[in-house]
């Protein structure tokens, strides 16, 4: 099985034909000036509830507030020897690894970590397919975070070909009970979906390719799966359809404003953890219209 960020082979496409709300687009990752129709659509594609970005001193104050909250966890973690472990899962440039950067920015590294694996080794193709995730749970007072998880069986691999039909409805199958297990063994546990619209992955994309700080980020296969946009998301719904469960919900925020987002998956943990000394006024009530639990949060535009 190849991991299909690491496919150096794969060739960077043309301009592709689009289909957005019964429109046909061209967009040309090539091409350095961003279309006018992906600019004007960029924060507000899919439904997204809100016209313009969060204030960044707003943002900047808020972020702060809950990051305090968030070294007083840990603290509650090592004293207690309870453990917190997250998933963050996405389309491409949902935003995973900037939530995962603003979560864990002051908490201490040495039990705070944070999971993003390579593709299987030849010893790892060999194992039981969760095997290599279950070496980096959280011992005694672990923070962990999964910047991707287990669910690239539920999403890149089978839309990509990277596994049988087989092995996909095989983990469609398992996976609600691996994760009783976990939930059982006392795991405080998070699945988050970052959720966001067309336009605005594109405009995410097109940043990766001519923004020099970013171009590490760029994967020629991820923009040659754009036109799979839709097979995707038949993948995202049958995966939430199968491993949505009371006892390990999908938690989902709609990212296409990144600070509106990472606040709001920092305040879901907070508002999960009983821990000592909260501040429920610091940390500030969910904002209903971009976090939810389930499918049925997604909306007809998901």
């Amino acid at each position: 099985m190849k991991n299909p960020k690491e496919d150096a082979a794969a060739p960077v496409p043309g301009p592709l034909k689009i289909h957005i709300d019964g429109k046909e687009r061209e967009f040309d990752i090539e091409d350095p000036k961003l279309p006018d129709w992906v600019e004007d659509n960029k924060l507000t594609a899919g439904g997204y509830p809100y016209d313009k970005k969060m204030n960044s001193e707003e943002y900047d104050e808020t972020l702060e507030r809950l990051q305090i909250e968030l070294v007083k966890a840990q603290a509650w973690l090592q004293s207690t020897g309870k453990r917190v472990m997250s998933l963050f899962e996405g389309r491409d440039a949902a935003g995973k690894g900037g939530t995962i950067f603003a979560l864990r920015q002051y908490m201490n590294p040495r039990t705070a970590r944070n999971v993003a694996l390579t593709k299987p080794s030849p010893t790892e193709l060999g194992q039981w397919y969760f095997q290599r995730y279950v070496a980096h749970f959280p011992t005694s007072g672990e923070f962990v975070t999964f910047d991707r998880s287990w669910y690239n069986r539920a999403g890149v691999e089978p839309v990509m070909g990277f596994c049988t039909p087989e092995q996909h409805q095989k983990f469609l199958d398992e996976t609600p009970y691996f994760e009783r297990m976990i939930c059982n063994e006392g795991i405080h546990f998070f699945k988050f979906w970052l959720n966001i619209g067309r336009e605005t992955q594109l405009e995410r994309f097109h940043d990766r390719r001519w923004i020099p700080l970013k171009s590490w980020k760029f994967s020629p296969i991820d923009v040659a799966g754009i036109s799979k946009w839709d097979d995707y998301t038949k993948a995202r719904d049958l995966m939430f359809e199968r491993t949505h469960k009371e006892f390990s919900p999908w938690i989902i925020v709609r990212a296409n404003d990144k600070r509106r987002g990472r606040l709001a998956v920092i305040r879901r943990i907070l508002l999960s953890l009983p821990y000592d000394g909260r501040d429920v006024d610091a940390i500030g009530k969910e904002d209903r219209k971009i976090i939810g639990e389930g499918p049925s949060f997604l909306g007809p535009q998901g």
